[in-house]
């Protein structure tokens, strides 16, 4: 049975379902509005550092209701940031986190690369992984830290 009548939006809904599942494990959580919101901040973080050809090429695989989010308040002109050190970038995901939040930002970076990782083309993740500071490959899960 359909959700809402129109394939397009079913097929986006299941496929962020499946990122959003994946997620809260990895968080350790139940929590759809905690592994949203850490995905997304991440995924910022991300797109803001790669670079304007790399943050397309990985708006273009998210599925359509991620990639809403991951568009929201981007501003290319500002990109990429020079974050060089692995702090910096946690510093980046934090600032892009709600408020008040209970989520370690470190560990929102970690388990959204898990997420990639599972879900997106390993090619087009192994060049994001080349435009990060080597630090921040720490987070990135082991089969992609390997060349």
């Amino acid at each position: 049975m359909s959700m809402t009548g129109l394939d397009t939006f079913d097929t986006t809904v299941q496929e962020t379902n499946h990122w959003l599942k994946i997620m809260m494990g990895e968080l350790g959580t139940d929590d759809r509005r905690i592994a949203f919101n850490a995905l997304r901040a991440a995924l910022h973080a991300l797109r803001d550092r790669v670079g304007l050809e790399n943050a397309v090429h990985l708006g273009a695989q998210l599925p359509m209701l991620l990639r809403g989010a991951y568009y929201e308040g981007w501003h290319p002109a500002g990109t990429p940031t020079r974050e060089r050190r692995l702090a910096d970038f946690i510093d980046h995901v934090a600032e892009q986190l709600p408020p008040k939040t209970t989520i370690n930002p470190g560990e929102a970076a970690r388990a959204s690369f898990v997420v990639m990782e599972r879900c997106l083309d390993r090619g087009e993740l192994m060049k994001l992984r080349g435009s990060l500071p080597h630090e921040v490959l720490n987070l990135f899960p082991d089969s992609l830290v390997r060349k």
